[in-house]
């Protein structure tokens, strides 16, 4: 199965930053040596996972049967929608759910009223945990260490000037989100763009998911931002805790 484990970390190298690579940007990307990483890509090129130009690869419409797949077995999405719906119509904000997966955060659910940030956010998309307010509260919710074992995963990249790259201070700003029980960022992911977010408990109060606003950073500072909108997000976080198991 090793050939199976290659071609998959060469398919997690393509990312909104890096939609298109050569063989050589895959290869530093998965850590596979060039020979390796150019037979997966002409591999997912012939099955039809990825196009190939003579340079450059990019992958295919194709590669959504895999997420999809994973996606529609997952009760989350369907169980959360309607509270995002109302959430964002009654704020006029969009919300989104997400879930943790190693250093990352992927979305599960979303209702966009307006677009907040220059890429395209739907499920599936990720975004770095360390920099992003439901990355926070879901590896706040973490043992420490384990929160700093995945914060060490790859180097911390400045998406702004203002985004943290210390893990020392990520972990002190997830000590603040686990006594709040709530995160916020402001312009860290994108200039602009501040959001809050609360855990989402199961039944036995561990944490299986978050919620979020995105919001313009127009729309007020930090504290007007939290005495605005926790209230509402804390209604739909003991809502939904309700039918979570």
């Amino acid at each position: 199965m090793g050939g199976l484990a290659k071609g998959l970390s060469v398919i997690e190298t393509f990312t909104a930053e890096r939609p298109r690579q050569s063989i050589a940007e895959v290869s530093a990307a998965s850590g596979l040596d060039r020979a390796t990483a150019r037979r997966c890509l002409l591999t997912l090129a012939h099955l039809g996972y990825a196009d190939y130009d003579g340079k450059f690869f990019t992958l295919t419409p194709r590669v959504l049967r895999l997420g999809t797949a994973c996606l529609a077995a997952m009760p989350l999405p369907q169980m959360v929608q309607p509270w995002l719906d109302r959430l964002s119509e009654e704020l006029g904000e969009s919300s989104s759910v997400s879930v943790l997966d190693e250093d990352e955060i992927v979305y599960v659910a979303r209702a966009a009223q307006r677009k907040v940030m220059s890429i395209a956010l739907m499920p599936g998309s990720r975004l770095p945990a360390y920099c992003t307010s439901m990355g926070r509260v879901l590896l706040a919710a973490l043992p420490e260490a384990e929160a700093l074992r995945r914060l060490r995963l790859r180097p911390l990249v400045a998406r702004t000037p203002l985004t943290l790259t210390d893990p020392d201070a990520v972990m002190a700003e997830l000590k603040g989100a686990r006594e709040r029980g709530y995160a916020v960022i402001d312009q860290e992911v994108e200039l602009g763009l501040r959001s809050i977010a609360v855990p989402l408990l199961n039944a036995r109060g561990v944490a299986v998911a978050a919620l979020n606003l995105g919001l313009p950073a127009l729309a007020g500072d930090v504290e007007t931002l939290s005495a605005r909108y926790l209230p509402a997000l804390v209604r739909v976080q003991g809502e939904i805790r309700k039918i979570l198991r």
